[in-house]
């Protein structure tokens, strides 16, 4: 008699269920897709999915106040109204770990995600002054504060921000009403399980109408994600680790995880990487880091890209432990080259442990240009899965060369091309845009399509196309 394992078993259901759903549509409606994953990929013939980089610009802010120092970070920054806000730890370090002062809650502010101000609160009072932009100085919270807007529809008023932070026994949790005087919700820690010593963080997921979590935990020795879930931000599920199908076990120092405000039912992830045995600088801190990106459509499995996002580079600073932490938050701004759109601004830390102080640099994307499906000249091809959509036109994100090309085709639920919308009716598609309505034999509508299951056909040469939508 033949016996087969728990394990074997439910694998064997879990591939028939995939089976049978691979054959179902996937609904898009009118959501932007960004490609950060194949999820809507069927197959690729000479395109792939390739990593983008982001352009180094500016330095954002300098840490040199008495207050602040050279081991300043866990960065926070997000849209406020006409205000981007920025928090961090300010600290300073001889060497060693030796504090020349207590750490503390810092804020400033910006109009453009570019210019930044610490402005003269008048909260709290180092060195017999309160002429500073400290906004939380108490050992409870003081090391990673990480603050967040909160857009619960049900959220009271005096608790419109609300944050983690780590104190002894866990994380615990703070709110305030105009994100700069601040208390704490919970005598207690709100979240025990896990090693907080990072950048634990919490937000409200309106896809799914809950709180989530993503902190620090060790996972068979390595510093690793877990996350929970809470519908009071007070009371927490017991956490559970991420999972990174096809990627190795590395260190992840910080996960910076939010949902993508284009695209809210992805989250996006910037984890700093930890390379703790490299020290190329031989620097009395071991270890050197990178920025990484990674991926997901449930807050549980993500796809991670196992090269680096954000690179040390040139600078040898950077090649020091603790540096190249990804700020966590996404703004958007404004290109300097004019006449051109506005672009996606992250930051990135350095100058970590190297002198008195340490800096924060904006890094840019385009808009939704994380990852693309290129081709190269040669050409390529790449067939989406069957989609349902709504809306009257298909708009792309794309860029070619001057001599390159995409061309578009929709095809039924088998493959067939749909009389009208054939890559014979659609003119060469050239340039670079962040949104283009795709043409077939000089008409758009899509109307007599939408609701019913079609698959896209990309024809693409020295090109890259970065998302899709229908609208």
């Amino acid at each position: 008699m033949v016996r087969f394992s728990a394990i074997f078993l439910m694998t064997v259901v879990m591939i028939s269920a995939a089976t049978a759903r691979a054959d179902e549509p996937l609904d898009i409606g009118s959501r932007l897709e960004p490609f950060v994953d194949d999820y809507l990929i069927e197959n690729c013939d000479g395109a792939t999915l390739t990593l983008q980089k982001p352009v180094a610009r500016e330095v954002a802010i300098v840490h040199n106040e008495p207050w602040e120092g050279c081991v300043c970070c866990y960065h926070t920054v997000f849209q406020d109204g006409n205000v981007s806000k920025m928090y961090y730890r300010g600290s300073q370090s001889l060497g060693k770990g030796k504090a020349t002062h207590r750490q503390v809650v810092c804020y400033a502010e910006s109009r453009d995600g570019i210019n930044w101000v610490k402005p003269d609160l008048g909260i709290v009072e180092f060195e017999g002054s309160t002429k500073n932009n400290i906004i939380w100085d108490a050992e409870i919270g003081s090391h990673n504060f990480a603050p967040f807007k909160d857009t619960n529809p049900a959220c009271n008023p005096q608790q419109k921000y609300k944050a983690m932070g780590s104190g002894k026994g866990g994380l615990f949790a703070f709110a305030s009403p105009d994100g700069i005087h601040w208390e704490m919700m919970s005598e207690k820690p709100v979240i025990t399980k896990g090693a907080f010593d990072s950048q634990n963080l919490a937000f409200w997921d309106s896809l799914r109408s809950r709180y989530v979590d993503f902190h620090r935990g060790f996972n068979k020795g390595v510093r690793d994600i877990m996350t929970c879930t809470s519908s009071d931000f007070l009371n927490w599920t017991e956490p559970v680790w991420l999972e990174y199908p096809g990627a190795p076990a590395e260190h992840l120092y910080t996960n910076q995880i939010a949902p993508y405000t284009r695209a809210p039912h992805i989250f996006l992830g910037f984890p700093k990487r930890y390379m703790p045995s490299r020290n190329p600088s031989k620097h009395w801190a071991r270890g050197v880091s990178d920025g990484v990106f990674m991926t997901s459509r449930d807050g549980l499995n993500f796809h991670r890209w196992t090269e680096a996002i954000i690179r040390p580079g040139l600078q040898k600073e950077r090649w020091v432990n603790r540096n190249n932490m990804t700020a966590w938050g996404i703004l958007v701004t404004k290109s300097d080259i004019p006449g051109t759109p506005d672009e996606l601004s992250i930051y990135s830390t350095e100058g970590y442990y190297t002198g008195n102080d340490c800096r924060l640099r904006r890094y840019t994307f385009r808009i939704d240009g994380f990852v693309a499906v290129n081709a190269p000249l040669a050409g390529g091809e790449m067939v989406t899965k069957p989609l349902l959509f709504s809306g009257d036109n298909l708009i792309i994100n794309y860029s070619t060369s001057a001599a390159g090309s995409i061309q578009v085709e929709i095809q039924d639920a088998q493959g067939e091309p749909i009389e009208g919308y054939t890559l014979a009716d659609c003119p060469e598609i050239i340039g670079d845009q962040i949104e283009h309505v795709v043409t077939w034999k000089d008409q758009s509508d899509l109307k007599s399509l939408a609701g019913k299951p079609v698959r896209l056909r990309f024809n693409l040469k020295d090109a890259d196309l970065y998302s899709i939508r229908f609208r």
